[in-house]
């Protein structure tokens, strides 16, 4: 795995396929410089999934959709038996990554699904049929997002401050976003949209890349620290709140990042509507509540300083949940490239996937 530096002023993209092997911007480095990590195996891509190279959601799951079809590539000179038996580990080193986003195994099912309709074609054929469904994957996921955008862009008023949490950008897709998808799709609408970002600690991704990704595009953005926005709610300015999802389960409970449910709160609280958006990869209808979901955590020295600097004193215990749950009742509408869900629940969830 290798890295090499780019102009800041060059067009971000999050993943990209070039000359057989996969580029991923290096989102550690944010918003200092732009850089690419080269992965050329499935167990390089699975490395810079779990080091935060690349997060979000979508963007996980098309990263290791691609890393399963690196590690075909790289074997398909294999005998069968030896090509079917590396293939089956790089699915496992993928899988095992993160725990939380469900769009990773719904694209490692998606490449399962795909070596097993090729049955005894030779390895290289697999390995192309591998590759080209990782390529639909990326696709399918852009266009979702586009999608979501022109849905969600209805529910976003003109003149609207639009409160956000952590990153759910082109950073977290294969383009576009999720959340600030329905925020660049209100923009392009003529909407005058502002938005306010929180840091997001312990990771930042608030105010090192949203407030990056929007600030490159000349919309308004506003950064807070991650206990203001009660406040700036309590004083009527913010007028919605949107965010994306990890996981969410068949009773619509939402794992996000951490401290998003304490948002929905506020929200409720306030009477400021809570939207969530997100594909239909992101459902898990095998989870009945939130409560079945796997919460990751991470390492204390994320909480106990950033970037090298330690603030806080030696020893001291940590605890790093990376997400939390949002029970469904506290989510105003969910966003999908199906439509727009009012007060989801476990009826129209299943309707969706229909």
């Amino acid at each position: 795995m290798t890295g090499d530096s780019r102009s800041i002023s060059m067009l971000v993209e999050t993943l990209r396929w070039r000359d057989g092997k996969l580029e991923l911007l290096d989102q550690r480095m944010l918003p200092a410089r732009v850089e690419f990590v080269s992965c050329a195996t499935a167990q390089e891509v699975a490395d810079a999934i779990r080091g935060m190279v690349i997060r979000g959601a979508p963007a996980i799951g098309c990263a290791a959709a691609y890393g399963i079809a690196l590690e075909a590539l790289r074997l398909k000179d294999a005998a069968p038996a030896a090509f079917l038996s590396g293939v089956d580990q790089a699915f496992q080193a993928l899988a095992a990554s993160r725990p939380t986003a469900v769009n990773l195994f719904w694209a490692l099912e998606r490449m399962r699904a795909a070596v097993k309709a090729a049955g005894q074609a030779r390895p290289a054929d697999i390995a192309a049929r591998l590759l080209d469904e990782a390529q639909r994957i990326v696709s399918a996921d852009i266009a979702a997002n586009r999608a979501m955008g022109a849905h969600g862009a209805a529910l976003i008023a003109d003149g609207a401050r639009v409160f956000t949490h952590c990153n759910a950008g082109a950073l977290a897709t294969a383009g576009h976003g999720t959340a600030l998808g329905v925020i660049r799709s209100a923009v392009a609408s003529g909407k005058r949209v502002s938005v306010i970002v929180d840091e997001t600690r312990p990771f930042l991704q608030g105010a090192r890349l949203t407030a990056w990704e929007l600030g490159r595009e000349g919309i308004p953005v506003t950064l807070i620290t991650d206990n203001m926005s009660g406040h700036l709610m309590s004083r009527g300015e913010i007028d919605a709140v949107i965010v994306g999802a990890d996981r969410i389960a068949a009773n619509g409970d939402v794992a996000n990042k951490i401290g998003t449910y304490m948002i929905a709160v506020l929200a409720r609280r306030h009477g400021i509507p809570f939207y969530v958006a997100a594909p239909l990869s992101t459902l898990d209808a095998s989870l009945d509540n939130g409560g079945a979901i796997v919460i990751e955590e991470r390492e204390a020295s994320e909480v106990r300083g950033h970037a090298g600097v330690e603030w806080a004193p030696a020893g001291v215990a940590v605890r790093n949940p990376v997400f939390d749950i949002t029970p469904a009742e506290l989510v105003t509408a969910l966003i999908t490239e199906k439509g727009v869900v009012r007060a989801p629940d476990r009826g129209k969830l299943a309707a969706l996937l229909v």
